[in-house]
């Protein structure tokens, strides 16, 4: 059996734990079933993402961009979980099945368990906001520690677990905050963001998405993202932000914006531009964050480990 993910060529955290994670909640299942592909986080339930023909084991997938493969064929998908009820709407299995993102379970794991806390706030971008924002420059102006969510996934994670407090634009940011019971506030910097993932996520655990608003920190940010920066409108050549079927940046665009040549003088002009962004942030990292009840998370994840025990008496 071979884990299916969505792999970013600048990296993403949320993604790159499907790598591991499988290892710990199914031992030994790359060893069994090579048909078998096991689809598990991300929003991968995309016609234009999974191979046709070969048989597909669906543990707590998501929908959210493009159109959803044929699944109802049950030689090629068996759907025991997917990330929450709207996905299981749109595939048309019973809400019942929609448990919870998988990602949850990285908790879990021995290696993350009682980790000190190192970082009083810290803030998780989107990976796109990584590569052409000014965020960690905005971290450092506003007292907030910098996570990237492109590095390796085992350092980000801790970096998260060992936080008081989380402001995430990361869906995954929120998520792991949130299974680590570390309290987060979601913020958005795009009208592009796709909140149907998000909703998937937070009716499992009775939480709310209502992210507070941050201006793009940059012109090559904007150019990105098709948003506006100080009144100048980028229209979005870019599709919508986080569609993994069409979401390749084109680093020219990067490039073109960041040109020219970075002189001390140009880097604390662009410093003075993103002050709107360094203020929003501060206020996001000032209001009362949530979290989900100890409770509703610990009955979806037995729920979740259910499932799991049903696929080790039916592969193994």
């Amino acid at each position: 059996m071979d884990p299916y993910y969505w792999e970013s060529e600048h990296g993403n955290f949320g993604d790159d734990l499907n790598l591991w994670l499988w290892d710990f909640l199914i031992p030994g299942f790359r060893d069994v079933r090579p048909e078998t592909l096991l689809v598990g986080v991300g929003t991968v339930l995309n016609r234009a993402l999974l191979p046709e023909g070969r048989h597909k084991l669906v543990l707590g997938s998501g929908f959210g961009y493009g159109t959803l493969p044929d699944m109802s064929n049950s030689q090629e998908w068996d759907i025991r979980c997917v990330r929450g009820p709207l996905t299981a709407q749109k595939v048309g299995i019973d809400p019942k099945l929609g448990i919870i993102d998988p990602a949850v379970m990285v908790a879990e794991m021995p290696e993350f368990k009682d980790l000190p806390k190192k970082y009083k706030k810290s803030f998780v971008p989107h990976w796109e906001s990584a590569i052409a924002g000014l965020w960690p420059v905005i971290c450092q102006t506003v007292g907030l520690h910098y996570i990237d969510p492109r590095g390796d996934a085992k350092d980000v994670i801790r970096e998260i677990a060992q936080s008081e407090v989380v402001i995430a634009e990361s869906m995954h940011g929120a998520i792991l905050a949130d299974a680590f019971r570390v309290p987060w506030v979601a913020v958005t910097t795009s009208n592009a963001i796709n909140s149907f993932k998000w909703n998937d996520w937070a009716h499992t655990v009775g939480v709310v998405y209502r992210p507070r608003h941050v201006p793009v920190s940059s012109r090559a940010e904007a150019i990105i993202k098709g948003a506006k920066f100080w009144g100048v409108d980028f229209d979005a050549h870019q599709p919508a932000l986080d569609d993994p079927n069409k979401r390749q940046i084109d680093e020219s665009v990067i490039v073109a914006a960041r040109a020219p040549k970075q002189t001390s003088l140009r880097v604390a002009a662009k410093q003075l531009l993103a002050a709107p962004s360094a203020l929003s942030l501060w206020q996001a990292a000032r209001v009362t964050p949530q979290l989900s009840a100890d409770h509703a998370l610990a009955e979806r994840k037995e729920r979740f480990l259910e499932v799991i025990a049903g696929v080790r008496r039916d592969y193994f």
